[in-house]
């Protein structure tokens, strides 16, 4: 998503700034591009978005009462890139049923986060890289079942 390691603060910036030219309406890269479309998808972040100083500061817990915008919005784009390059393979067939299935990407995005948030987070509590094929199966069960 980004060249090298950003920082949360830059991950931040990013969000703040693209929707600063959404709302403008100006001129955005391919990355913006995508990200304003995420973004348009989640007007319950707009007031958020907006401050970038206070966006920078903010601290959201992890059982707290409201989402963190810049993970949700970052999972959105992992997830579209994933797609685009099908990576780890199969999960742009996964998405594609799921979609189908739901009738909508945005709902499907939705229902991948739970799997990819639950791969990653085994990652960290193992101590191991991501298990993609385990990632990819539980989207696949995700589109097909019942």
């Amino acid at each position: 998503m980004f060249p090298g390691q950003p920082s949360q603060q830059d991950v931040r910036r990013f969000f703040c700034r693209t929707f600063a030219k959404v709302q403008a309406m100006q001129g955005m890269d391919a990355m913006e591009t995508i990200a304003g479309m995420w973004i348009e998808q989640h007007p319950e972040y707009f007031d958020e978005l907006r401050d970038e100083a206070a966006a920078i500061e903010k601290t959201y817990a992890v059982e707290g009462e409201r989402a963190n915008p810049f993970l949700h919005l970052s999972m959105h784009l992992s997830l579209t890139e994933q797609c685009s390059i099908d990576q780890p393979r199969g999960i742009r067939q996964a998405v594609e049923l799921l979609t189908a299935r739901k009738g909508d990407l945005h709902d499907a995005h939705h229902a991948v986060m739970e799997a990819l948030g639950e791969m990653m987070w085994k990652a960290q509590r193992d101590g191991r890289a991501p298990d993609g094929q385990t990632y990819v199966e539980a989207v696949q069960r995700r589109a097909t079942q019942d």
